[in-house]
């Protein structure tokens, strides 16, 4: 009963909060919007404001491991597995400058979503060529501007925790771009918040949540002839392995992609 009191306060307390942090979120646009072009003091308060939801959370016991994968100032295309709805509070804690790659709808979220626009972060409506293209370009500009870029090649959340085939828009955005590419393997949303469902998981009195950042990996590293198709199945072995590892299972146990689709991307790369 304690517990389910204390998740209940922290509800209001989300719900209650957000204009505040909202209107935090105005004032540092108004002041720094002449001078910093790529939003950076606006993005780390947005940390703080995402981050510290996940960290307060009742029950929750979110852990960082590999954060300085990400060097500050560094230039990537981030890249992690995607659980629940909870995944980006999640991954605020990483505490690094990022334009998230997000559903168009999401944006127009009070406070939460007004705020994304400020921040200047990336919408897409999934399915929509012409908006899929235009998210690449901006991308793009993101980078060549020295802002990373974070997107689930997944596409969409897992049903069952384990990681699905990857869309090839990351990798041959960070192809293009000639930037390198982190992978981050996140852990134990999925129990927290499942897809389709608003039900907080209360069935435990502590869960674990663990964010993992891999090193980065570079096209030019990979060899004579690697392309983008190259860059993504490195990737994704990287991130299955490390899921795998986490788990204490084997690959094929977290491997979501049947070999037929798995050969079907690879004969059409």
């Amino acid at each position: 009963m304690l517990r389910i009191a204390a998740v209940l306060l922290f509800g209001l307390y989300f719900l209650l909060s957000q204009p505040l942090w909202f209107a935090g979120a105005l004032l540092i646009t108004a002041v720094t919007a002449p001078f910093d072009r790529k939003r950076a003091l606006l993005h780390r308060y947005t940390c703080v404001w995402g981050g510290h939801y996940a960290l307060l959370m009742p029950g929750w016991d979110v852990s960082v491991h590999g954060r300085e994968h990400i060097a500050p100032g560094g230039v990537y295309v981030l890249c992690s597995n995607h659980q629940s709805h909870v995944d980006t509070l999640v991954l605020f804690t990483l505490f690094r400058h990022f334009k998230w790659v997000a559903k168009a709808s999401v944006f127009r979220v009070p406070f939460i979503g007004w705020n994304m626009t400020l921040n200047r972060y990336v919408a897409l409506r999934r399915g929509d060529t012409a908006s899929i293209a235009a998210m690449l370009r901006r991308c793009r500009e993101n980078l060549d501007a020295g802002s990373s870029v974070f997107m689930f090649p997944e596409g969409t959340r897992s049903r069952d925790g384990r990681l699905h085939g990857f869309k090839h828009g990351a990798f041959s955005l960070a192809a293009d771009a000639g930037v390198p590419v982190v992978p981050i393997v996140l852990d134990g949303t999925s129990a927290a918040l499942p897809k389709s469902s608003w039900k907080i998981g209360l069935d435990r009195a502590r869960l674990p949540i663990t964010v993992r950042v891999l090193p980065p990996v570079a096209l030019a590293d990979l060899g004579p002839g690697a392309d983008a198709a190259t860059l993504r199945a490195e990737v994704r072995a990287r991130m299955l392995a490390a899921l795998a590892a986490m788990r204490g299972v084997t690959v094929a146990e977290v491997d979501g992609e049947p070999a037929s689709a798995a050969k079907k991307r690879k004969d059409l790369a």
